[in-house]
């Protein structure tokens, strides 16, 4: 049998349905419920109750949840044996879009420069949950996360990277003072906001708040989560939007863009990198964390930290432990 049905029951369990499951794992409807229909033959009983709004395992499907949950991690751990084994190591790797955008192509193209002949690179972007679900199912061996929660991944280890300077945006058009404003200076424009959930919206969320604000407060809100569309959406004057600075560099040292930053405001967020305790001996991974700071113009050295340890609030100082 395919790994991969049993993986489609796991999933339909977290997720509850046969369209949400389908995203999940980018395949179509279709194919889920054949997968489905395979394993109910196959297994002669039904494994899902379809008789609410929300699918759910029948006692049955929860047996065989519990033992697919066992021969998916001994799957995963084959597959990572293998890696070692041959001409080539393989490395797979995701992180979240923020890093993605602004830092990666940097990043992959002096790891290449370094392991083009002996090393076959996997990657892609992720969210935060996306992220640590496919870790702790060793889907990647490492992940560069952007975070303002501390969250624990037992078995893998942290790596402190720098942190991640969230403000506020808008194009010269629009006439706001650059610099520090007041947040009142901004709530007549049009928010240009990242999906609930992601780190920057929640940052930004949390700092309203603590003003007793929200972002209904802006004159309208557009969701967008595709970075380069927000920043060139910003750039035409469009609205503004509180994204990692480091989007926008290029267009804040041009004049393209003006930046603002709001008294009282948290503009830090933690960025961490995650690695599989099996391979933190690897030397490629060792590499590419090394490329990743050189990427930060860094030289410190290659830290590993407890994923169990306790760090500081989010402001202070640069380099300092975070927990994930």
């Amino acid at each position: 049998m395919r790994t991969e049905y049993l993986k489609t029951l796991q999933v339909i369990s977290q997720v509850g349905s046969f369209s949400l499951a389908a995203t999940e794992m980018f395949v179509t409807q279709s194919a889920i419920s054949q997968r489905i229909k395979f394993l109910e033959e196959h297994y002669n009983c039904q494994l899902l109750d379809r008789s609410g709004p929300t699918l759910v395992l029948t006692e049955a499907g929860k047996i065989v949840v519990r033992r697919a949950e066992q021969i998916l991690k001994i799957e995963a751990k084959l597959i990572n044996d293998l890696r070692h084994h041959g001409g080539k190591s393989r490395l797979s790797i995701c992180c979240t879009p923020t890093f993605g955008v602004a830092y990666l192509p940097h990043v992959i193209n002096q790891f290449m420069l370094r392991h083009a002949d002996n090393i076959d690179l996997k990657f892609m972007f992720h969210s935060i949950d996306q992220a640590i679900k496919e870790l702790l199912e060793n889907e990647f061996d490492l992940a560069v996360i952007e975070h303002t929660e501390q969250l624990e991944i037992p078995g893998f280890e942290a790596v402190q990277l720098p942190k991640d300077e969230l403000i506020f945006v808008s194009s010269p058009v629009l006439g706001i003072p650059e610099n520090e404003v007041d947040i009142k200076q901004l709530f007549g424009q049009c928010l240009i906001a990242r999906k609930i959930g992601c780190a920057s919206r929640k940052l930004l969320e949390r700092n309203l708040a603590l003003g007793g604000n929200k972002i209904e407060d802006f004159s309208r809100s557009i969701v967008l989560d595709d970075l380069r569309m927000t920043l060139e959406t910003i750039v035409s004057g469009g609205g503004v939007a509180f994204i990692s600075r480091s989007m926008a560099v290029k267009q804040l040292k041009s004049g393209a863009l003006r930046e603002h930053r709001i008294p009282g405001f948290t503009h830090l967020r933690h960025r961490t990198a995650v690695i599989n305790r099996d391979r933190m001996n690897d030397v490629a991974i060792k590499d590419f964390i090394s490329c990743i700071l050189a990427s930060f113009d860094l030289n410190h050295s290659y830290l590993p930290m407890s994923s169990d340890t306790v760090y500081p609030p989010t402001d202070q100082c640069l380099y300092e432990g975070a927990s994930i």
